[in-house]
């Protein structure tokens, strides 16, 4: 039987290296976070998908300048080792309106938008951020060490039945366009059609087919993230220049109209394209349904502040999403009003607790998954902030490197990491600027 003194001396030796097996993980913790670092400095860090309020970039402070404590996206949070470069969404929703004074209105919509990131990037801060036109633009923005803004339109509704409107949008700054947003339009079947089965055009019209030749003449990238399975195979079958996907998830992880599937992923790798895996807590992670006592809380506290389901925030409300991840509409007018509604959320949330959000290491298993699938040079990241989008440990721009960090930890080397945070998505708009180039020469 041992003594207690040498009990005492085998608990001081296993102490001891314990310790020293806890300094050891530390030390090389600190190595990997130091290299995530580097990678993280070196890569051009693009995100193709967020949404804005165009009183909120460019009005009176708090503004996008001065930053919104509310919002995901703003200078301050973009310049706190954050995101180099943003799409801001130019997109207005649709009614099923088919007239002329329906194209006007949404037509109008989309300049506002156009016009705040001219204004912010233009006149608010030009030493902060300027608006990119090229893939070249881009890297010589970033390398004067300023951010960069950039504009994709979500749903080309706003075009009307006047094509010349694809070289409008695309005059101020438009480099991506996406046929439709959710409900089915007058150039393409959207995504919703998968909820009753009902379809317009089986795909894509014949306007929205020349929308697809537009876009290809003017170097204009297509975008796939919301119209139709259909559609989207027939727009990668027939354009000329590599599409994106700006701000989808894997189908086979998380089971959502919006996400992916297998044979979309593998033609557009055939395409050339890249899909930009996006951090949306509800594409990333099927939510557990709400229980029956927090459903009927949440719809009496919507009710209670005026507030529907917008089509560009409801992903981002869904059941299992986190206290206070997306705003009340009726709310973002007023602080006080929204403050209340916190609070009030706050309390519902005590009382009937929501299930757990997505977090980083999800949203990394889309990369690994369509890594494997169609390999590193067809994968980027996007985040639909202010949209809806956002996980625990990526949810605001300032909160990147953790993505970073956690493909590093996943053995991805420099170049991978580089290549999705940005260098594929350049890639892909300098292949459509050459196919421009040739399309207008007549070759």
């Amino acid at each position: 039987m041992l003594s207690t003194r040498s009990i005492r001396a085998l608990a001081l030796l296993v102490a001891a290296g314990v310790t020293a097996q806890a300094q050891a993980q530390a030390q090389d913790d600190a190595k990997l976070i130091a290299r995530a670092h580097a990678i993280h400095a070196k890569a051009i860090k693009i995100d193709t998908h967020v949404d804005i309020n165009p009183a909120q970039m460019i009005g009176p402070p708090p503004n996008y300048v001065t930053g919104i404590e509310r919002n995901k996206v703003d200078l301050p949070k973009m310049e706190k080792d954050g995101l180099d470069a943003v799409f801001f969404s130019i997109y207005v929703g649709q009614r099923q309106d088919f007239s002329d004074s329906g194209y006007v209105r949404a037509y109008a919509g989309d300049i506002e938008k156009f016009d705040a990131v001219h204004t912010l990037a233009e006149k608010m801060a030009p030493d902060r951020i300027e608006i990119a036109y090229t893939a070249a633009d881009v890297r010589r923005i970033h390398q004067a060490g300023r951010k960069v803004a950039l504009m994709g339109v979500e749903n080309a509704y706003g075009i009307g039945t006047d094509i010349t409107r694809v070289k409008t949008f695309y005059d101020r700054g438009a480099r991506y366009i996406s046929l439709s947003h959710d409900g089915h339009n007058q150039l393409t079947d959207s995504g919703t059609g998968e909820t009753d089965g009902v379809w317009k055009w089986n795909g894509m019209s014949p306007l929205g087919r020349q929308v697809v030749e537009e876009a290809n003449r003017l170097g204009m990238m297509m975008d796939i993230s919301h119209p139709s399975k259909q559609s989207n195979l027939q727009v990668m079958a027939m354009s000329k220049a590599p599409v994106i996907a700006s701000h989808s998830g894997v189908r086979a992880l998380c089971d959502q109209r919006r996400n992916l599937d297998d044979e979309q992923l593998l033609a557009l790798k055939k395409n050339g394209g890249v899909v930009q895996l996006v951090a949306l807590g509800s594409f990333v992670k099927t939510p557990i349904p709400d229980s029956p006592e927090r459903a009927a809380a949440v719809a009496q506290l919507r009710k209670q502040f005026g507030m529907g389901r917008g089509a560009g925030q409801a992903a981002g409300q869904a059941a299992g999403q986190a206290a206070g991840q997306a705003a009340p509409r009726a709310a973002q007018q007023s602080d006080s009003a929204r403050a209340l509604y916190r609070q009030k959320q706050a309390e519902l949330d005590a009382k009937f607790p929501p299930s757990p959000r997505a977090t980083v290491k999800d949203f990394v298993n889309h990369i690994d998954y369509a890594v494997k699938l169609i390999g590193v040079d067809h994968v980027g990241i996007s985040s639909d902030f202010d949209g809806g989008g956002g996980v625990d440990g990526y949810d605001n721009a300032s909160e990147s490197f953790n993505v970073t960090l956690e493909l590093v930890r996943r053995g991805y080397s420099e170049k991978d990491i580089i290549a999705m945070w940005g260098g594929n998505l350049l890639r892909v708009m300098e292949q459509t600027e050459k196919v421009a180039k040739q399309i207008q020469a007549g070759r």
